[in-house]
């Protein structure tokens, strides 16, 4: 079931623990700084897709990440 993240980039420090726990390894800290002059995480991996297991979210001593799921739609059954 693919996935994805969304955090509150004001709020991440930066500590990296989700970027070592990814298991799909899709998490990177950001370029960018944030307001309190850390560099956030972000998902960056195109070509992999975040699969929504939740070890991010689990390993962030802030809890500022915040994981969604895609359900699968249905198959349509042929008439």
């Amino acid at each position: 079931m693919p996935g994805t993240i969304v955090t509150d980039d004001d709020r991440c420090k930066g500590c990296s623990l989700c970027v070592e726990y990814c298991p799909v390894k899709v998490l990177r800290l950001a370029d960018r700084i944030n307001v309190m002059g850390y560099h956030p995480v972000e998902l960056h991996e195109v070509e992999k897709t975040c699969t929504g297991c939740g070890a991010c979210a689990l390993m962030c001593p802030d809890m500022v990440i915040t994981v969604y799921r895609t359900k699968k739609k249905k198959a349509e059954p042929v008439a």
